[in-house]
């Protein structure tokens, strides 16, 4: 592709995409269940503590991590961390919420246009850029989904769905305005998730070639656009 719809330092740009704002939000929408008045105390510990659950993550696996572990990464008391969460499967749903409505809110504001190819090539940008930003987030969630109680996995497989269904949505339009000739919007969405999955997924693979992101955006765009038409 010649020209993206916008560049990564663009998307930047325009939005604060931190895994700290990501905290706020978290401290935002949990302010009932949060014991700390000051909010950006709150924040700076929310920041702590999601960071390290990552980094635990990697290491070790969610399901393997204690609450000790935790105290002990993040050098917060036991205490201390019962005034953000009961639990490490509370402390998940509460940074899976947060992650789907960051991933959907990325999603609407920068897939604007009224034509459904121009907003396809959006959703696939912002899509990427939000997983070059948090790349530590999306394959936190992914990774994480197999060894989760059946709650949390079926929470999971919704964060997918959503984002799958985000793009069937443009896909059904352009199908309908004779924009698309496709037959199954449902699996052509899915795989074009598999296709951004990648990107956060297998990220050494695109290193040794020496791929940026913008390069993947443009890989998959022209991909994408080469069989919808």
């Amino acid at each position: 592709m010649d020209r993206l719809p916008f560049t990564y330092k663009e998307f930047l740009s325009k939005q604060t995409i931190t895994l700290e704002e990501i905290c706020r939000g978290l401290v935002k929408t949990n302010r009932d269940r949060i014991n700390i008045k000051k909010e950006e105390r709150a924040v700076q510990n929310l920041h702590r503590i999601v960071q390290a659950v990552l980094s635990l993550s990697q290491t070790k696996g969610f399901s393997a991590m204690s609450l000790r572990d935790l105290s002990q990464e993040t050098d917060l008391s036991m205490g201390a961390l019962y005034n953000y969460f009961n639990s490490k499967e509370e402390l998940f749903q509460m940074i899976y919420t947060q992650g789907r409505t960051s991933v959907f809110d990325t999603l609407e504001a920068n897939a604007v246009a009224s034509d459904p190819e121009l907003r396809l090539q959006q959703s696939i940008c912002a899509h990427l850029y939000l997983s070059e930003a948090l790349p530590r987030v999306f394959s936190f969630f992914f990774m994480e989904a197999r060894n989760l109680p059946a709650q949390l996995q079926k929470n999971i497989i919704s964060l997918e769905q959503l984002t799958e269904g985000f793009f069937e949505e443009i896909l059904q339009e352009g199908k309908k305005k004779k924009q698309f000739a496709l037959e199954d919007t449902q699996l052509t969405a899915s795989a074009i998730k598999a296709l951004l999955q990648d990107w956060y997924l297998k990220r050494y693979k695109f290193s040794t070639r020496r791929l940026n992101v913008e390069k993947y955006a443009s890989f998959v765009i022209d991909f994408v656009g080469a069989n919808l038409k």
